[in-house]
């Protein structure tokens, strides 16, 4: 017995301790505005013996299984509630708010839940504080110590056929934890089947406690509502008991809300999509035919004036075909270019060593020349310089960039490439004006007209047009039947038998051919089907636009000699 009683008395002194440790709050003033309904006196009503109903706000003796009834004594960050629906309709509030020392509180409560719209009117705090109606929302701020907000809603009341149900959500949009909550709900006859709902929006836990007491008031209790969430309280009531508030107003179209407008444009969207997906296959099918279909080989070998010349297709020039076929310009295409202007005059190319050559302008750059013609003339021999070695070149490799640059332009121009490799072309450019104006449009219809999916699906349109370009193949159509007409070329370069060209036509004919046979990849068959070409049929000795250090023009020699130059210009401007 004495060890039980020693163990209450260790409990009890435990407990006055741990009280003594908690934090102290400051003592609400003397004057501070308190709650208080004129409650009716007990006994009959007038005329009808029934007893009135007690409306003291103190906590039920009941309470949810497993929770004892606890009187709690005032609690910073705590709320009394005390709700009341008036005879006409009206659901009229009053709060009592126990902010902790040196803080504030806010509550934001939405006016709007769905289609469902409620008004606040006749806001006033007796205390610290503002209680004012912001948009569609109720706002309260509040500042230390007790403060009593009272205010008036209307729209609580619905008629739901059968039964009446008043609604409001008592404690929401709170930016502090709720520490303890008590609320009661006065109601000019008792309602049934309450639903008490604590939590986030949305969600379906019940509240600590929610009991109509022997009176008829519905009570409810809460404790550590997080900040931010809601108790939704409803309770039904007679039919026809009070008159309908509630309103409801389906909620305006936002601006990005579905419209016939906007459906419009969106469908519009989904056919683009559909035709350019179809455009794109169509194209990339083009593509690979143009690179793997089987080809006969082009007869380009013309006669004029009794004479037999090489006419390339489409008159493509050495250093344009390697680019077609590969669309990259590599530094074989641009040696390619230097030998093509050597065969054509403009340039004399003679060896100095064993190793080393040297360029002479023969003819200045002029307009039968394109302009990547006239920036690779001018990288190799700048104005002011009449010749330089292969050696120096190597030195100092001249920047060809601009080269390059033209050569990619030309293409384009002539319609065989759409763009230059990693630029945007023409499409891509109308894709990207598209997603700009596709923006512009949005804002302005959303801060206007609406129908603001009209300009999102724009923009949508000029993203997919913009990314569709960069899977669009870089030939054009024009670009594939020339890429099938340069691969019967180089059938051509493989099969022509020089003795179908008569003897004094060919030099210029392998001549001619050579920088083609260079750019792609063709040379070692096209010097070994010529291994035999005597180049003083036409009249002259060697070839009129090469130049040996022997005696005599050796051929065998010369295309060894020609494979090491043209590795050796290919080296110099794949430098840039």
């Amino acid at each position: 017995m004495l060890k039980n009683w020693g163990a209450a008395a260790a409990i009890t002194v435990a407990g006055m301790s741990l009280f003594a440790a908690q934090p102290t709050f400051p003592s609400p003033p003397t004057d501070a505005p308190t709650i208080s309904f004129p409650a009716p006196l007990p006994g009959p009503v007038p005329g009808s013996g029934a007893p009135v109903p007690s409306i003291d706000p103190s906590p039920p003796t009941a309470s949810r299984p497993g929770r004892p009834a606890v009187e709690h004594p005032p609690l910073p960050r705590s709320v009394n509630i005390q709700l009341k629906v008036e005879r006409d309709g009206r659901l009229t509030v009053t709060e009592q708010v126990i902010v902790q020392a040196k803080d504030t509180m806010t509550r934001e409560v939405p006016l709007r839940i769905g289609d469902r719209v409620f008004s606040v009117r006749d806001a006033k705090v007796d205390g610290s504080g503002t209680a004012d109606v912001v948009g569609e929302k109720f706002v309260i701020r509040l500042n230390e110590g007790v403060s009593t907000v009272q205010y008036t809603v209307d729209g609580a009341v619905a008629d739901l056929g059968d039964h009446q149900q008043v609604r409001w959500q008592v404690a929401n949009g709170w930016s502090t934890t709720i520490v303890f909550l008590r609320a009661s709900l006065l109601t000019p006859e008792p309602g049934d089947d309450p639903v008490c709902l604590a939590g986030a929006s949305g969600s379906e836990d019940q509240c600590d406690s929610a009991l109509i007491d022997v009176s008829g008031i519905l009570r409810i209790i809460q404790s550590d509502l997080d900040a931010g969430h809601r108790i939704d309280l409803s309770l039904n009531l007679p039919a026809g008991l009070v008159p309908t508030t509630a309103r409801f107003e389906e909620a305006k179209a936002g601006p990005f809300a579905l419209t016939p407008v906007s459906g419009v444009a969106l469908g519009g969207l989904a056919l683009l999509l559909l035709g350019g997906f179809g455009a794109l296959w169509l194209a990339r099918g083009r593509e690979a035919t143009a690179v793997s279909a089987p080809v006969e080989p082009v007869d380009v070998l013309a006669t004029e004036d009794g004479r037999v010349v090489f006419a390339s297709p489409d008159g493509v020039l050495p250093g344009q075909a390697g680019t077609v076929v590969d669309e990259v310009v590599d530094g074989r295409d641009l040696a390619a270019t230097v030998l093509d202007l050597a065969v054509r005059n403009y340039l004399w190319i003679t060896e100095v060593a064993a190793d080393d050559w040297q360029l002479v302008r023969r003819n200045p750059a002029d307009d039968a020349l394109t302009a990547y013609e006239r920036a690779v003339y001018a990288a190799v021999l700048p104005d002011g310089t009449d010749s330089v070695t292969v050696s120096a070149l190597r030195a100092a490799a001249p920047d060809v960039s601009a080269a390059r640059a033209a050569a990619y332009a030309d293409a384009v121009d002539r319609g065989w490439l759409s763009r230059a490799p990693g630029g945007l072309g023409r499409w891509g450019l109308i894709g990207l004006l598209l997603t700009v104006l596709g923006l512009a449009t949005t804002v302005v219809l959303a801060l206007t007209a609406g129908h603001a999916l009209a300009g999102v699906a724009l923009a949508i349109a000029g993203v997919a047009v913009f990314l569709g370009a960069r899977f669009l193949p870089v030939r054009t159509q024009r670009g594939a039947a020339l890429v099938q007409q340069v691969r019967g070329l180089s059938g051509y370069l493989r099969a022509v038998a020089p003795d179908s060209i008569p003897v004094a036509d060919r030099e210029l004919v392998f001549s001619r051919s050579l920088p083609y046979a260079v750019a792609l990849g063709e040379s070692d068959a096209w010097l070994t089907r010529f291994a035999a070409l005597d180049v003083a049929a036409d009249g002259t000795p060697g070839l009129y636009w090469y130049g040996t250090q022997d005696e005599t023009y050796d051929q065998p020699r010369f295309a060894e000699r020609f494979h090491a130059l043209v590795d050796a210009l290919t080296g110099i401007f794949t430098k840039h």
